[in-house]
């Protein structure tokens, strides 16, 4: 009984720390804040700097045939 006591004080303690942490990140939009400063900026670093086609300058009726493209080269 003892060793089981003390298996839900571990984890209650455990969860106490994961609510708090929970609770910070949320409160002052730490999720929100990170999304924006750092990954948005770091994906259009990556994603405007990729080779594309000008589907402007396809003819309508030929987009269907054109083979796919490999759009991982970066320049």
């Amino acid at each position: 009984m003892k060793g089981f006591l003390r298996f839900l004080k571990k984890l209650f303690g455990i969860c106490a720390v994961i609510y708090g942490i929970l609770f910070v990140v949320f409160y002052w939009d730490l999720d929100g804040k990170f999304m924006y400063y750092i990954w948005e900026p770091f994906m259009v670093k990556r994603f405007d700097n990729m080779k594309r086609e000008d589907n402007t300058k396809i003819p309508y009726m030929k987009k269907d045939i054109l083979e796919p493209r490999e759009y991982t080269e970066i320049y």
